[in-house]
């Protein structure tokens, strides 16, 4: 336990902690303001996401508008931005006054405790603010995977390939979905915190042996993901590149996620904070593992328990002597946290849709 003490004693700074997503990546202008909001997770490329707020009218008078209609950010999937002129304001009301997101999707934003969502600012003229988002509605109203009637078994994406469009085109046995790009997607379903969008086999189409193909909608770009028999559903979690079979997550809290690059046999997360959240030293073992935007994630599901609570994180060898040592990682737990951890006994912030490729870890 010496080493964590010590560790204790040592952290009296705190580096701030940035993500790639977190920065400005729409230029500012100056007779507008720049809100530029990080969306929840599970927010697809394609969707309309409109600002809403006393100042443009309420929900019923922005939806459908242009005007008030976010752009995704060409460099990232999970920020959108919008320029706001104060003169086009109704009622003498401002930002300050409260505003939130609807998606066309799924739904209004909402809290993490599933209450009214409202977010006040007072940027002025020619600035610039970041907003996160906080959850969908439809988080909270996830689809019952069951109640969904699907025309025989079904291929369930999740999908990073960050693509307008996209196909699925099988050949074997037959062209199951038609001919050349193949089928559209024909739905989406919530499991836990994904938004998985599905391709209906067909049940005419049971016990073929399919060779699978997605690619974007016919615009150039395909790969070949995998040689199925239709005889049960399949999910994938895709890049643009490549297709890994997965195990859908049905878990709704906070989860930590880390790209493992320490070459430990074994490794705990510890936490001291509000609470030891996690139990006494070295903390909690590894949940489990999972595949996001093609890279194999540990991830420790962190518990309802915990939700809200201010912590500072230690990843540990199993109280085998080592440890992270370059600063406790001080979170709220609000939100998921993605980090790579270093052989050097170091530690990165990770953003899951523009992953670091780790190298390999340093030998004992």
């Amino acid at each position: 336990m010496l080493p964590l003490l010590g560790l204790l004693g040592s952290c009296s700074e705190k580096e701030e902690i940035v993500f790639a997503h977190e920065k400005q990546m729409f230029p500012s202008r100056t007779d507008a303001i720049l809100l530029e909001v990080i969306m929840p997770q599970g927010t697809t490329v394609t969707d309309e996401i409109y600002i809403v707020g006393d100042f443009n009218g309420g929900e019923e008078a922005a939806v459908g508008q242009s005007t008030w209609l976010m752009e995704k950010a060409p460099e990232s999937d999970i920020k959108w931005g919008i320029y706001l002129n104060p003169a086009t304001f109704v009622g003498g009301k401002t930002l300050a006054d409260g505003f939130y997101f609807v998606s066309k999707e799924q739904g209004i934003e909402r809290t993490v405790f599933n209450e009214v969502a409202l977010h006040k600012v007072n940027t002025p003229v020619g600035g610039w603010t970041n907003v996160y988002a906080n959850r969908w509605e439809s988080y909270f109203t996830p689809s019952d995977p069951g109640a969904i009637e699907h025309d025989g078994y079904a291929v369930f994406i999740d999908d990073y390939t960050g693509w307008e469009g996209i196909a699925l085109y099988a050949w074997g046995d037959g062209e199951a979905f038609g001919g050349w790009p193949g089928a559209q997607v024909t739905g989406t379903v919530v499991i836990g915190k994904t938004t998985w969008k599905y391709f209906d086999i067909g049940a005419a189409n049971e016990g073929m042996s399919l060779n699978l193909i997605f690619n974007n909608n016919n615009g150039g770009t395909q790969f070949d993901a995998a040689n199925i028999v239709a005889d049960r559903d399949y999910y994938f979690s895709i890049t643009s590149g490549a297709a890994v079979e997965v195990t859908p997550r049905e878990y709704s809290g906070h989860t930590v996620y880390i790209l493992d690059n320490t070459g430990w046999e074994g490794i705990a997360l510890y936490a001291w904070g509000d609470a030891e959240a996690f139990g006494g030293w070295p903390g909690m073992q590894v949940t489990g593992t999972t595949t996001i935007n093609g890279m194999e994630y540990k991830y420790f599901d962190l518990g309802d328990e915990a939700t809200g609570m201010a912590l500072n994180l230690i990843f540990n060898n199993n109280n085998n002597g080592k440890q992270i040592e370059s600063g406790d990682l001080a979170v709220t737990i609000d939100k998921d946290y993605y980090y790579l951890l270093n052989s050097d006994l170091s530690f990165e912030v990770v953003d899951p849709l523009n992953p670091p490729t780790p190298e390999p870890p340093a030998e004992e």
